[in-house]
């Protein structure tokens, strides 16, 4: 049982890292962008870059990582989503998804289609220490992403709350016109807000990348659906919200990996067969009773 609870935080973490970029963008725009999964993507691919191009030391390779695709966010925020900011919703939506399936065949054009290696930035022999005192499996891949993880959520915590540019965030996202008449310049608020959530995601791309060995150009398509879910699910547009979220989601995804269903003698279904279809019910379920999710709040419209 505490080994799935372990194996579910490292997994969580990484849902985290993603479904922060949703919540975020969400609460200063209240647009749902569904190509973050494939800033996920080209952030693993810009690590891997770094680690077998480059050759540079992960503690160089996650920052390059990062910036990459916070410029990347802030460039599809001004060349697609800006234009259409006083459309209808259903434009933006569209626009995103767009955007989305062009990152994808983007990068099986450039990458391939073919999963490439990564490199092992991280050992994966578990903490001889954990292991003989508790039995416990525990990688130093999984210490390095729980840990990792919580210190980029602290720093994103202390701008949010602390600084100048956090504080403005907020108020774009309580009342993007009255904030404008304040003084503040909404065009780059939003614009940083895309390039922090791209930056965090590339940092989840690398755990990801690290964590299973492997990255492709579909790689961000079922954790991005994933991510959303969980940012849905701890109330899409909280920050607490969307941590929440992605570290339920990790230890559902888990423990259900680690069950198997026997329906009959010939029929059986493993729990990798079916982790997904319960991730996505846990959902319904929460909906149906909570529609604003675990830490969100409902908010009345006038119509």
């Amino acid at each position: 049982m505490l080994q799935q609870l372990i194996n579910g935080l490292s997994l969580g973490a990484m849902y985290a890292l993603i479904a922060l970029g949703y919540t975020m963008v969400y609460g200063v725009l209240k647009l749902i962008n569904f190509a973050h999964g494939e800033v996920f993507m080209c952030g693993a691919f810009l690590g891997l870059a770094a680690l077998a191009g480059f050759h540079l030391p992960l503690a160089l390779a996650l920052p390059f990582a990062m910036i990459g695709a916070a410029l990347l966010g802030i460039v599809i925020e001004r060349g697609a989503y800006r234009p259409l900011r006083s459309s209808p919703r259903l434009s933006a939506l569209i626009t995103a998804i767009g955007v989305s399936l062009l990152l994808q065949n983007l990068g099986v054009l450039i990458l391939g289609a073919a999963p490439q290696s990564y490199p092992a930035a991280i050992s994966a022999d578990p903490v001889p220490f954990l292991q003989s005192r508790f039995g416990l499996i525990v990688t130093y891949q999984q210490v390095f992403i729980v840990l990792a993880t919580a210190a980029i959520l602290v720093l994103l915590h202390l701008i949010v709350s602390r600084t100048k540019v956090g504080k403005a965030m907020r108020a774009v996202s309580e009342d993007r016109q009255a904030a404008q008449l304040m003084g503040i310049n909404v065009d780059r608020i939003i614009s940083f807000t895309f390039g922090l959530g791209s930056a965090i995601a590339a940092a989840g791309g690398v755990f990801y990348g690290i964590y299973y060995g492997t990255a492709d150009p579909l790689m961000g398509l079922m954790p991005g659906i994933k991510a959303f879910v969980a940012a849905v699910l701890g109330g899409i547009g909280s920050i607490p919200g969307a941590m929440l979220g992605g570290v339920l989601m990790g230890l559902v995804e888990t423990g259900v990996s680690s069950v198997t269903l026997h329906v009959s003698p010939t029929v059986t279904f493993t729990g990798s067969t079916l982790r997904d279809a319960v991730a996505f019910s846990v959902l319904i379920l929460v909906l149906l009773v909570r529609p604003a999710g675990l830490l969100g709040r409902a908010a009345r419209e006038k119509v």
